[in-house]
């Protein structure tokens, strides 16, 4: 379970006893802008469902705590989709199913729940995906976790025999067929099918921009230098498992993708060992054997794109 995951689990555990027992009432039917981020509208209904949720949560529900809420989330949003960092719709609809089915419920079961109680699917949906992708776009910003001090190193080394541990660093290309979101649902397996093609044909990272302009609507991403635990859990496995210098297609939110590997090596440098000696880290935390670090990174992130916003409340 990543981070984010195990962050919605946490956070939304109340919220799935609350649905169950029937505690929440239904938000009103209401409409009206209530403020305005960066030209996007948050309304009295968006504002209402936020309330919804928040009863869920037994916690402090009035108009005011749920429109700062949704403000914050309507940054996070449009800095996620300013990077390209958003999680893909199939994320997001495979964790609501998580989610239905750790609470004993269907998905259907559990949108009717949702409805009833005045959330909504999608609004509880929108809540997710800005949870999951969020931490992508702090961490390619600040790193995974604080670093560690010269100190620490020297330490986490000195357990492991003196020695720095090995892992493998890429060179990355992010190769993305673009489907537009009017026409996903009429060309998503004639777009996988062309990129699929294209990988047996694909001439290296060096003429994949070259490459890419003989196709139609495809564009090319230099991700650059990447160790073996930076890469996003949804990717890892197809990494690893690439035979040749692509990865295997992914449908996203974007379109098609797949990834072109430029190089790949053993390393054993300070950073290399720092990142490993973090991935140690957050899978002891994963087991329970240690709390997660502290990370305030997030709320620098979030107070800095608030100082540059344009909000305006009605």
């Amino acid at each position: 379970m990543t981070d984010a995951k195990k962050a919605i689990t946490a956070f939304l555990a109340g919220a799935a006893i609350a649905l169950l027992t029937g505690l929440a009432g239904p938000a009103l039917a209401v409409s009206g802008v209530q403020a305005v981020v960066n030209g996007t509208a948050i309304t009295s209904g968006d504002v209402a469902k936020r309330q919804a949720f928040l009863r869920l949560q037994h916690t402090k529900a009035d108009a005011k705590t749920a429109t700062e809420q949704l403000i914050d989330e309507t940054l996070k949003r449009q800095e996620v989709a300013r990077v390209h960092m958003s999680v893909s719709q199939q994320d997001v609809d495979a964790s609501f199913a998580r989610f239905s089915a750790g609470n004993k419920l269907s998905v259907e079961q559990m949108s009717q729940i949702l409805d009833r109680a005045g959330v909504g699917v999608d609004h509880f949906k929108g809540f997710i995906a800005v949870q999951m992708s969020w931490p992508r776009v702090v961490n390619a910003r600040y790193g995974s976790t604080s670093r560690l001090s010269n100190y620490d190193l020297v330490s986490r080394m000195m357990q492991n025999n003196k020695q720095k541990p090995v892992t493998t660093e890429y060179m990355l290309q992010q190769i993305i067929f673009v489907i537009p979101e009017a026409k996903r649902g009429a060309i998503t397996g004639k777009r996988k099918g062309e990129a699929e093609a294209s990988r047996s044909k694909f001439p290296g990272c060096d003429q994949a921009k070259t490459f890419a302009a003989t196709m139609r609507d495809v564009s090319v991403r230099d991700l650059g230098r990447m160790l073996a635990p930076e890469i996003p859990p949804d990717w890892k496995p197809l990494v690893e498992q690439a035979k040749g210098n692509t990865t295997g297609t992914r449908v996203t939110e974007k379109g098609v993708e797949y990834l072109a590997i430029c190089s790949q090596r053993q390393v054993s440098d300070d950073q290399a060992a720092e990142m490993v000696f973090r991935q140690e880290d957050l899978d002891k935390s994963k087991a329970g054997k240690s709390g997660p670090p502290e990370n305030e990174n997030s709320k620098k992130y979030l107070d800095e794109l608030r100082k540059k916003a344009q909000i305006a409340y009605r």
